[in-house]
Order: structure tokens, then sequence, then C-alpha cells
């Protein structure tokens, strides 16, 4: 009985699934994305049946952001009025630069500067056991 009153609401709906392509017909999984991209924004979709209101509230302030900039507002005055920090601001202006948003973890991947290894072997360095909320770590010195 419920697969009937499932058909019968399903036949009211736009049929969404055919935006999205199959995958075998792309050499990568970012081709078939952008794809995918491209017919849900040609076709209309509603981003809110698949994006949750924390993913809306950030495209909102995204938007807003670049809508201020090009305004010419400063980072101080779109701050007090969206209260961002300066930093994110700061990073959506560098997306728009460069056309493509990416976050603070895309952005930095690969250009962490890596540890230094210490010339000294580990026997003669000396450790002491600390412990933590996180768990035990050690401290050299």
């Amino acid at each position: 009985m419920e697969e009937n009153s499932y058909k019968t609401k399903k036949k009211g709906r736009k049929n969404i699934f055919s935006a999205i392509p199959p995958i075998s017909k792309y050499n990568s999984r970012k081709e078939w994305e952008s794809e995918c991209w491209k017919n849900i924004v040609k076709d209309k979709i509603s981003l809110q049946s698949f994006i949750t209101s924390y993913e809306c509230h950030n495209i909102i302030m995204r938007v807003a952001v670049s809508q201020m900039i090009n305004s010419g507002k400063s980072y101080k005055e779109i701050g007090n009025e969206l209260w961002i920090s300066p930093q994110t601001i700061s990073g959506i202006v560098k997306s728009i630069n460069r056309d493509k948003y990416q976050s603070y973890r895309e952005e930095s991947n690969g250009k962490q500067a890596k540890s230094q290894v210490s010339s000294v072997p580990n026997r003669q360095i000396k450790r002491r056991r600390v412990r933590t909320k996180f768990g035990t770590t050690y401290v050299s010195y």
C-alpha cells in the first residue's frame, strides 16, 4: 500500500535524477562532477532538497561578501554587517580572484612546512612523558 502512495507522489515531481549522467561516460570523477553541476544549474533544480541549512548559510555568506566587495565596502564594514572575520572575507576574495572556492584545508594541502628532523639520534634527546586530556605525549627538552 505504501508503494502506491509513493508512486503517486513521485508522479507529480520532476525527475531530478535525469541531470546526473552515468559516470562510465567520463574519464575521471572530476569531469563527471563538473558535468553534473552544469546540469543541475541548467535545470534549476532546487538545492534546498539536497543541502543542509549550514551549507545554505555558507553559500549565502560567500555571495553576500562578493557582492559587498564589488560595491566597494571595506573588510571592516563587511565584517561588522555580516559578523564574519577578516580572514574569512580574505578567503572569499581569494576565491573570487581565482574563480574557484577552496576551503582553508584544500588551499593548504601540500603547502605545509615539513617538520625538521633533528640530527641528534633519538637516544640522546631527553624526553618527558606528559599526560593531557588528549592522551599521553612526549615533550623533548
